[in-house]
């Protein structure tokens, strides 16, 4: 794992920047740069402290927090329940393949013009529904995007009433992610100390993130990210055949 520090902290550098641009995407795009590298599972260990910070920060930004809360509860209790049941089904495996197609779905959602909406009737079994299924693909690959991300853009919130979702539903996976961790004993003491490192380069990408906000076109910098996921995305999945 030292062999890749430069690499690991350039990783997060630009994992911060988007996350600083778009308000998201620092577990997603951390995933798919150390995924090159490293098996899925190990580059989670590494990502659980820089998400868990910046996902948190994120959440407390604005008031609100309890009401969001009740709102997604059923979807974050399915959560925690995917991510422990995904790994006893499936056990810490490499999931390349599956990181690379999640990648490249996120990234085609990302690039069409698709959306659906969550009626509020809909929301006490959906919830739950999206966030098993999130757990699972959480278990697997480290990266918690999907169906989160689409069924809370589903649920028609205003702006930063979804950031603050998104936060809050970040942070529940970040921790259900590190009680896996930690119960495969993959949470060692190395990957801990790269956690603690790896926070400093994604701050400062955040920081300059937000610098570059103010001078970018939004709508630009999306596509060129779903873009780059996509490609990302294609070359783990092609790569583990």
């Amino acid at each position: 794992m030292e062999n890749n520090l430069l690499y690991i902290c350039v990783a997060f550098l630009l994992a911060g920047l988007v996350k600083g641009v778009t308000g998201m995407g620092l577990p997603t795009v951390a995933m798919a740069l150390l995924g090159l590298v490293m098996p899925p599972l190990q580059a989670a260990a590494i990502l659980v402290v820089p998400s868990l910070l910046t996902n948190v920060w994120q959440m407390l930004a604005r008031q609100g927090l309890y009401a969001v809360w009740l709102r997604l509860r059923p979807m974050l209790l399915g959560v925690c329940a995917g991510t422990l049941a995904g790994g006893a089904l499936f056990g810490p495996g490499d999931g390349k393949a599956v990181l690379g197609c999640a990648l490249v779905l996120y990234a085609l959602l990302g690039l069409s013009s698709w959306r659906w909406r969550v009626r509020p009737e809909q929301e006490p079994w959906l919830g739950p529904v999206a966030g098993i299924a999130t757990g699972i693909l959480t278990a697997v690959t480290g990266v918690f995007v999907l169906p989160a991300v689409p069924y809370l853009q589903a649920l028609e919130m205003d702006k930063e009433e979804l950031v603050q979702a998104m936060g809050l539903s970040f942070t529940v996976s970040t921790m259900a992610l590190a009680v896996l961790l930690a119960r495969h004993g993959n949470w060692e003491l190395a990957a801990a100390g790269m956690s603690f490192l790896a926070q400093l380069p994604a701050l400062a990408g955040m920081a300059l993130g937000g610098v570059l906000r103010a001078a970018m076109r939004p709508e630009l910098f999306r596509r060129c990210f779903f873009v780059t996921l996509f490609l990302l995305g294609a070359h783990l999945a092609i790569s583990a055949v």
